[in-house]
């Protein structure tokens, strides 16, 4: 029998990772030496593992910087409409394998790695996880860079550099344990500090009004330091800028007031200032009215508006005018796009600057904003929307409250004008909610100061229309539209299952990575009896190699020919992993029931974050690892049912485990999952989607046909049914002896033998006000899964099924949502123009 492939001489005959040209492979070598060089020179003279990283991530990085300088050399000559999008979180994960893959070099750097007695993946390993976001939104705008930059859209990323991203999970005695993700330790050869670009960020203060305008005045000064991280687009020499700002106290900070001898004291204090770019806040669909937040928000926010407002007037083609009052062509220069309702502080921010600074008249400067902005709608869940206390903002943005006042009279006063009399219509649709305490309704003030509202799967875009937003839907249905999400198939094909690209590669050409309704090609193909063959085998040869990485990893044995069931996602109530915890023990009664039954072995993976305030979420963690506990030591149950935890899921590590899955799970209650992107990844990575009608599930049961899926459980409209009849989980729990059983064997403490009332919060939630109708959805969820098994035992039909989910993934692509974004909301066209690289002499 010939010997197995290395995992290096596999990678080689993969031809989508570039041909590695003699030169090249030289080059690099050359280079990578060089650097490696002066490494040694200036520190050590022994090589560590991480010296050899920062040597190929610096020689990769010498191939960006001067297609990097060329692009932005182009946009500045050709001075295009320029896209901001702006977004507290951009979840990046590791940059040097992307950058490989975008500029061709994968080959040629895995060759040259090889023949220094090297191997690439171990140096990939080393590399941090970028952490600056929490799930889906964060990783959403990372997509959407990659998309942009891909297009060759003029498209800037603006952000925050946290010091400390995302936690870093440990799981100790089944429970999590946060520890902080210090992702800069080692330094991040990937970014460039922009000194010469620091701007000042004002807080606190008080506000005058003058005969010659009105002025903020005795604010506290933070400054912004900007740090560059190069875009690059795929094979088209394109490299975009994401600009993330630090924060840095001024020197001469607190040291200005009357402190007699207060100097070191002073000189303490910057860390004050400096704590707004510290860390990431934690929470994933929950709003935390803290201060320190809605400092970060103006902090981004105040810093890119005046980097958008220097771009503006110093272009090329800027403003003539020497008083630079101009702005009437902001809108066709300039596009912004609101991330959720986080960096909302735009619009008074811009307002603010056109008025009281560039002194534009109130309604010019409102138009020109409203033009400029547009906004992204993520959640309908209520304790997610952003409502500030008015009180904070008197104290910290006087100006800007003043600024909301007073658009908001405008809007009520035009809602007023339409709608005589009907008070309450004024106060639904108000920025100002009256209580108690005052706040402010943050999207309220986005779609009343934006030209365009989206939602991010079409069914969510309902739900706002006629739900959350219903008021305004009525007031201005041209502003409302929907962009269905979508997920780069550079990272999430090419990059994390080579195996899989380059089987279709073989059948239908790689035009699909630029073009991802290409893959409709592979339809006619679906009984082909090698495409079946490969597509399967490419799938075993992703589960083994999890496999491997979990026993290495976390010591965990387990079987790679049971059926991987994959549910990773941030854990939230409404995401339901207690509704998989049941089917979970389901199964295992069933097996104790019954050992000698024929059984379909399944590993069941259970990955992903509890915010670290939300109790509930850390019980549900605690509860698998304890269902995990008891399963995994049963001999009864042997090789036919194991629960993992996948402790700190991260961008890295979906990277592993989309391409070994064979079942995802999508099954939050209908209306509450906005998009959904992983579940995108899994289909366009062959695995099939066990999923309820919901967020972007619905269209990919239309793209692949419902036959495909396997979908179960309430529509929306039973949800909503059954919410006027009103939820009774008893009645459940009464009918249903498997559920019964399911849920006494956690409340009497058969998986926490030590500590028997454990779970009784869980329980009692389950029992008494699950706001997500776990039990309504039960009985269908394991009929659906008996269906899943079934499928399962037949090889050759599971394949046919996935080949068709691959085929039908196309409309998932971010480069379709980002086509649809800059022709329905920015005005411009994506380009294939390819800018010449930087070896070749310009136009």
């Amino acid at each position: 029998m010939a010997k197995p492939l290395t995992d290096s001489e596999k990678r080689k005959q993969i031809s989508v990772r570039g041909i590695a040209g003699l030169g090249d492979v030289a080059e690099v070598r050359k280079s990578f030496n060089r650097h490696l060089h002066f490494t040694l020179v200036k520190d050590r003279n022994v090589a560590t593992p991480r010296d050899y990283f920062f040597a190929l991530a610096h020689t990769v990085r010498d191939h960006l910087v001067g297609r990097w300088i060329r692009t932005q050399q182009h946009y500045y000559e050709r001075d295009p409409k320029r896209i901001y999008y702006l977004s507290l979180e951009f979840y990046m994960g590791r940059t040097l394998q992307n950058t490989m893959v975008n500029l061709g070099l994968q080959n040629a750097c895995d060759e040259a790695i090889y023949q220094l007695g090297l191997d690439l993946e171990e140096l990939e390993e080393i590399e941090e996880d970028a952490g600056l976001g929490n799930g889906g939104l964060g990783r959403l705008a990372a997509c959407f860079l990659d998309s942009m930059a891909t297009l060759g859209l003029a498209a800037y990323g603006y952000g925050i550099r946290y010091e400390f991203g995302i936690f870093n999970q440990k799981i100790v005695n089944g429970w999590q344990v946060e520890e902080a993700d210090d992702w800069l330790r080692y330094g991040n050869p990937w970014e460039k500090a922009r000194p010469e670009y620091m701007l000042p960020v004002h807080f606190y203060g008080r506000v005058k009004h003058t005969p010659d305008g009105v002025k903020w005045l005795d604010t506290q000064v933070v400054l912004a330091m900007p740090y560059d991280t190069p875009v690059p687009g795929y094979r088209n020499n394109t490299v975009n800028t994401m600009r993330l700002w630090s924060a840095k106290a001024p020197n001469d900070f607190k040291l200005h007031d009357f402190n007699v001898g207060g100097y070191i004291e002073a000189v303490l204090d910057r860390n004050l200032a400096e704590n707004i770019s510290r860390v990431l806040y934690p929470n994933d669909n929950f709003f935390e009215g803290k201060e320190l937040r809605l400092k970060q928000e103006y902090f981004v926010v105040a810093a890119t508006l005046q980097d958008i407002i220097r771009r503006f007037k110093s272009s090329k083609f800027g403003c003539r005018d020497p008083v630079r009052t101009c702005f009437e062509t902001f809108p066709d220069k300039v596009a912004i796009q609101l991330n959720d309702t986080h960096p909302a502080l735009a619009i008074p921010e811009l307002m603010r600057i056109l008025v009281d600074v560039e002194k534009v008249d109130w309604d010019k400067a409102w138009e020109i904003t409203k033009k400029t902005c547009a906004y992204t709608n993520h959640t309908v869940l209520p304790e997610a929307l952003e409502r500030w206390p008015v009180s904070m903002f008197e104290s910290l943005l006087p100006r800007h409250l003043e600024i909301i006042y007073a658009i908001n009279q405008r809007h009520l006063d035009h809602v007023a004008a339409l709608f005589p009399g009907d008070v309450d219509r004024l106060r639904r649709m108000s920025v100002i909610e009256e209580g108690d305490c005052k706040r402010i309704n943050m999207a309220h003030l986005c779609v009343i100061g934006s030209h365009a509202v989206n939602g991010v799967a079409r069914i969510h875009s309902e739900i706002v229309k006629q739900s959350v937003f219903k008021d305004f839907y009525e007031l201005e249905p041209e502003k409302f539209q929907n962009k269905t999400n979508g997920i780069t198939p550079r990272r999430w094909l090419l990059l994390c299952n080579p195996g899989l690209a380059d089987t279709i590669v073989e059948k239908i050409g790689e035009g699909f990575l630029t073009d991802l309704s290409q893959l409709k090609k592979l339809l006619p193909l679906v009984d082909d009896e090698a495409l079946i063959r490969d597509v399967a085998k490419v799938k075993q040869e992703n589960k083994l190699k999890f496999s491997a990485f979990l026993e290495k990893e976390y010591k965990v044995k387990i079987n790679p020919s049971s059926m991987f069931d994959v549910h990773v996602k941030r854990i939230h109530e409404y995401k339901r992993q207690l509704l998989n915890c049941l089917h979970i023990i389901t199964l295992y009664n069933r097996i104790k029931k019954d050992p000698a039954k024929a059984f379909v072995p399944r590993t069941v993976m259970i990955g992903g974050k509890a915010a670290p305030g939300y109790h509930m979420a850390k019980m549900i963690i605690k509860l698998v690892t304890s269902i995990g506990s008891v399963v995994n030591h049963d001999p009864v149950v042997g090789d036919k049912l194991k629960v993992i935890f996948l402790e700190n899921y991260r961008v890295s590590l979906a990277e592993k485990v989309i391409p070994a899955a064979d079942l995802s799970q999508q099954i939050s209650t209908a209306g509450t999952e906005a998009s959904g992107t992983g579940n995108m990844k899994f289909m366009l990575n062959g695995a099939l989607t066990i999923g309820t009608m919901d967020g972007a599930n619905v269209e990919m049961a239309e793209e692949a046909g419902a036959e495909n899926l396997f979908i179960f459980g309430m529509r929306v409209e039973d949800v909503e049914a059954l919410d006027r009849k009103g939820y009774n989980a008893r009645e459940y729990y009464d009918r249903l002896p498997e559920l019964k059983q399911a849920v006494d064997q956690i409340s009497s403490g058969f998986f926490s033998p030590k500590e028997p009332d454990c779970f009784r919060d869980v329980v009692n939630m389950l029992l008494n006000h699950d706001r997500f109708k776990v039990f309504a959805d039960y009985e269908a969820y394991v009929a659906c899964q008996a269906q899943v098994d079934q499928l399962y035992q037949n090889p050759r039909e599971w394949t046919k099924k996935v080949i068709r989910n691959i085929a039908c993934s196309g409309k998932f692509s971010s480069d379709r949502t980002i086509t649809e974004y800059a022709r329905d909301i920015w005005g411009v066209e994506p380009s294939d123009l390819q800018i010449p690289p930087p070896n070749l002499p310009r136009d």
